[in-house]
């Protein structure tokens, strides 16, 4: 892990710690992924850090007055999924975004980082490639936008240089004769990283296909353009069903799939046809897919815009204090800025109710609220801590007694082995403080990112129901007639 963490507040401060420490420093916003390649020892030459989630402004989705939509670098996975400007005029990315991990991760993780870890399986390149996306770098020598076509050179590379920072994610909305939309494969329905994924973009004019931009993931070292098939498609009427057909075969013809633990190259070819194929169906026919409920889970509860502080920029070391609120209680810890805020709170909080199950964001057992965001805590640097508001689920109850959410767990015998129950609870007392009254799907939802190996969900979920009534004065009185 890295020797130095850096807490930023200003880019021209960034810039110049990427300037003076080339090749030794990486920015983390998120951490999501870069937090794992690190302790997992992939990059050995990074001793420093720069955590620029608190700078002013950088989380901001904006049309300007050409009709370009600008993505900010600390712009997360839910910010997209909630954005209304996004769902509307670039649909593409929403479908993308909703599909990204769990409510925990599209909490942290950036566009941005999902963009610059390069992943070919990483789900929002494939939608913004079609949208002819560009990213914004800047450097002190200057800045250049670069075409997102031109960024990738193979498995996890860029042509971004270790002094240059990504400030902007840019591209044209989608005008009323345009459709697009977004799928994926993947071996379970969240959580799991993408065996394909396709993207197509159509323009239309009177009833035939102006120009078409489809785009496909996992199935070569960088995103790829089925570019026969996309020419193929232009000019076409959208009545014809034999050019649906044909066109989804071309895009498979131009996959170049793998064979992989995850999928033979022939599945992932077929799977690729498939994709199209839905897609162009579902498009041409103006039909909407309806994946995207239209009051997502978050698991932001109530404080959407929680502020981030104001604080001055500071360096970490092993001498170095570290300050959060943590349960309405003020903790100081010395010497921990190598740590996750999971084994923070676990080891040097003493607060053991976060649990560590996978410590990779896969199970959800070390949930916790960081500034009002359900959070995986294997997923943060610890520095991050410092000037936060943390709650875990020692502190859910505010010192009134158990939560609703523990109590309903008790009565509904909710509780198997256990390990997993912390998270568990921590999701869903974040999700009743987002929706008291969840559906069943919404309660569905907020779980994709807790793993329980003991049971079937099923008690789990009607603790969850039983905790609502609880809540809910009238639901009391329904409930007594």
């Amino acid at each position: 892990m890295w020797d130095e963490s850096i807490n930023a507040y200003k880019i021209d401060e960034v810039i110049q710690l990427l300037h003076d420490k080339k090749g030794h420093i990486r920015i983390v916003a998120g951490a999501t992924d870069l937090i794992l390649e690190m302790e997992h020892g992939l990059h050995p030459g990074i001793d420093t850090v720069i955590d620029i989630s608190r700078i002013d402004k950088l989380d901001q989705i904006i049309l300007d007055k050409e009709g370009v939509i600008h993505i900010s670098p600390l712009v997360t996975h839910n910010q997209c999924v909630s954005s209304e400007l996004i769902r509307s005029k670039a649909y593409p990315l929403a479908r993308a975004c909703w599909e990204v991990g769990a409510p925990q991760i599209r909490n942290r993780g950036t566009v941005a980082g999902n963009l610059i870890t390069a992943s070919p399986a990483n789900d929002t390149i494939t939608p913004l490639m079609a949208l002819n996306a560009k990213v914004t770098l800047v450097s002190v020598n200057g800045q250049r936008i670069v075409s997102l076509a031109d960024f990738y050179t193979g498995v996890r590379k860029t042509i971004m240089k270790p002094d240059e920072m990504l400030i902007d994610i840019s591209f044209n909305a989608l005008d009323e004769n345009q459709r697009g939309s977004f799928l994926k494969m993947a071996l379970r329905r969240a959580q799991a990283i993408s065996v394909v994924n396709v993207a197509v973009v159509l323009s239309l004019d009177n009833g035939r296909i102006r120009d078409a931009s489809i785009t496909m993931g996992a199935v070569a070292p960088t995103i790829i353009h089925a570019k026969k098939a996309e020419e193929f498609l232009t000019g076409k009427s959208i009545h014809d069903m034999e050019m649906m057909s044909e066109a989804a075969i071309l895009s498979m013809e131009e996959s170049k799939s793998i064979n992989d633990l995850r999928a033979s190259a022939r599945y992932r070819k077929e799977m690729v046809r498939v994709l199209t194929l839905r897609l162009l169906r579902n498009l041409l026919n103006n039909h909407k897919f309806e994946d995207i409920p239209e009051d997502p889970v978050l698991l932001w509860g109530k404080n959407q815009n929680y502020k981030k502080g104001n604080l001055a920029a500071q360096i970490f070391t092993s001498n170095s204090t570290i300050k959060s609120m943590i349960n309405g209680k003020e903790f100081s810890f010395v010497g921990v800025q190598k740590k996750t805020l999971l084994r923070l709170l676990r080891e040097d909080a003493g607060l053991i109710g976060t649990k560590e199950g996978c410590a990779e964001g896969e199970c959800g057992a070390c949930t916790v609220f960081l500034d009002g965001n359900a959070v995986m805590a294997c997923l943060v640097p610890a520095a991050r801590a410092h000037g936060a508001n943390i709650v875990t689920v020692e502190g859910l109850s505010s010192g009134n007694g158990i939560h609703p959410v523990q109590d309903a767990f008790i009565e509904e015998g909710a509780v198997q082995c256990g390990y997993c129950t912390p998270g568990f609870i921590m999701s869903a007392a974040k999700l009743l403080e987002e929706f008291p009254s969840p559906s069943h799907n919404q309660i569905q939802q907020a779980f994709t990112g807790n793993l329980c190996r003991c049971t079937g969900y099923y008690k789990i979920i009607s603790a969850v129901e039983r905790a609502s009534r609880n809540m809910d004065p009238v639901k009391q009185l329904e409930g007594s007639e």
